[in-house]
């Protein structure tokens, strides 16, 4: 096994689903600006994430459907001609 290819600079992050508010705190060797103070007082570089396992569908068994940027409007404007052809 090769040695010295793991990072040495593990710390406690605090994690945010930004679509539900979660937090959760796991170690973690990625970098942030931003930190956040947590009920337990101490401060913790923050992460956000778009999507965890508390609103993924997937782990929820919920389906929730998030158009973060009207990607489906955009997409039926875009083709909307073609699908009413198919439809006719």
């Amino acid at each position: 096994m090769k040695k010295d290819i793991h990072p040495k600079n593990y710390r406690l992050v605090a994690f945010r689903d930004m679509s539900n508010g979660q937090t959760f705190i796991t170690r973690s060797a990625a970098t942030t600006r931003e930190t956040v103070t947590l009920e337990d007082g101490i401060e913790y570089p923050l992460i956000k994430l778009e999507i965890s396992n508390t609103s993924h569908p997937f782990f929820t068994g919920k389906m929730k459907f998030v158009d973060t940027a009207g990607r489906v409007d955009k997409y039926l404007n875009k083709y909307k001609q073609h699908l009413d052809k198919k439809t006719k």
